[in-house]
């Protein structure tokens, strides 16, 4: 972290009042979080949570504060109305060196979001408007936004996102990948990019690669880097990668989800108009389980549920080409017919899929010809037939009983 570039953020900042007290906002002790990296700061003002909305002027004043200082290429400030238990000042007490680099984003539900567009038409027709207090829905120009998911880790579904990703982007299609893991990214390797990507303004530019756009946090930190940021932190830093990325017009966006049912499902089901989810899982019972999990939970938040995915479905020997059912078989289709989904397809567990997505060659993209490619790209052709079809239907709304 530039200590002389952050002093200088810091300077600029004590130029800006705090109209609550009257302070300039070091003075108040607003500022929290303040790092940067690369030119790119990033920082929250901390703020009662009733007056967060009334406040967004000084958020703006505060980060065009920021961004006037020399050497700054970007800056972003968000609102929070937590400060997470043992921060103090700029860092959590216990952290060795430099809080984690990256987008920051420590904002609560409910705590005013960066200013948005006006609610603009959908792609087919229904508007990105969100449900009541939680600000407009993100991603305006993208016409489908789907989520590939799993209940549990450790069931190739970043490989399984990345490959459909390249498979609809060989059908012709503008297609953006995003990057929803916050703790473990797995973009970076898997498309063979590690460069940082540029700016455009306060916004940053995702990565071409594959014939496609993609965007992770993984690209803005060291490869080793510990994300160790609590939920809201990881709630806000998926808003900015959603809403301050130059996307542009996009025919869909695959979301490469975290193992789970937390904080980021929450926030792309609040944030976004999620077209459906797609759940991946292995045929063995443990992942079936958590897999139905998933499945409820996308039900639950009223996002539809595209279909499942069987991976890792039969291993082929590389040498004599002998098919070995080490996980099972089949529980996959068996489970969404009790749920009444439609089951999608099978994945083989092949060496060649391992290998060069550990080398940042996707299997669609290096060997296209090859049967593997051949049932992801099936699978995408069947997902972009179903979106397709889809009824036209707002976006979707949080019940928890």
């Amino acid at each position: 972290m530039s200590e002389a570039l952050v002093a200088a953020v810091r300077a600029a900042l004590a130029k800006v009042q705090d109209p609550l007290s009257g302070r300039d906002l070091m003075a108040a002790g607003l500022v929290q979080g303040l790092t940067a990296r690369d030119g790119l700061v990033q920082f929250a003002l901390e703020v009662p949570r009733e007056r967060a909305r009334e406040l967004e002027p000084l958020r703006q004043a505060a980060e065009a504060a920021a961004s006037g200082v020399a050497g700054v290429l970007s800056a972003t400030c968000v609102l929070t109305a937590h400060r997470p238990q043992g921060v103090v000042g700029d860092r959590p007490q216990g952290v060795v060196g430099d809080r984690p680099q990256g987008v920051v984003g420590d904002r609560p539900q409910g705590v005013a979001p960066a200013p948005a567009p006006k609610p603009a038409p959908h792609a087919h027709g229904h508007s990105h408007a969100a449900p009541k207090g939680q600000g407009e829905m993100l991603l305006p120009d993208v016409k489908f936004i789907v989520a590939v998911a799993s209940g549990k880790g450790g069931v190739g579904k970043s490989t399984t996102a990345v490959n459909l990703a390249v498979a609809l982007a060989a059908q012709g299609l503008k297609v953006g990948l995003l990057d929803a893991d916050i703790y473990g990214p797995s973009l970076p390797q898997m498309l063979g990019a590690r460069e940082k990507p540029r700016t455009e303004g306060q916004k940053l530019i995702p990565l071409q690669r594959w014939g496609l756009q993609a965007m992770s946090i993984g690209f803005l930190v060291e490869a080793d880097t510990a994300m160790i940021w609590r939920g809201p932190m990881v709630m806000g830093a998926l808003e900015q990668m959603m809403g301050q990325v130059t996307w542009g017009k996009l025919d869909i966006m695959v979301v490469d989800m975290p193992p789970g049912t937390g904080d980021a499902q929450l926030t792309m089901s609040q944030r976004v108009p999620l077209a459906g989810a797609v759940i991946v899982s292995t045929p063995q019972d443990v992942a079936l389980i958590d897999a139905k999990r998933g499945v409820k939970m996308f039900e639950k938040v009223n996002v539809p549920v595209l279909g499942i995915i069987e991976n890792m479905s039969f291993f082929c020997c590389p040498k004599c080409g002998e098919r070995t059912e080490i996980f099972g078989h089949g529980g996959a289709r068996a489970e969404a017919a009790k749920l009444g989904v439609e089951f999608l397809g099978e994945l083989p567990l092949k060496l060649a899929i391992r290998e060069l997505a550990d080398a940042g060659t996707p299997i669609v993209a290096a060997r296209p010809d090859t049967e593997e490619a051949g049932h992801y790209r099936a699978i995408a052709a069947r997902l972009w037939e179903k979106l397709n079809g889809t009824a036209t239907r707002a976006g979707p709304r949080i019940v928890i009983d």
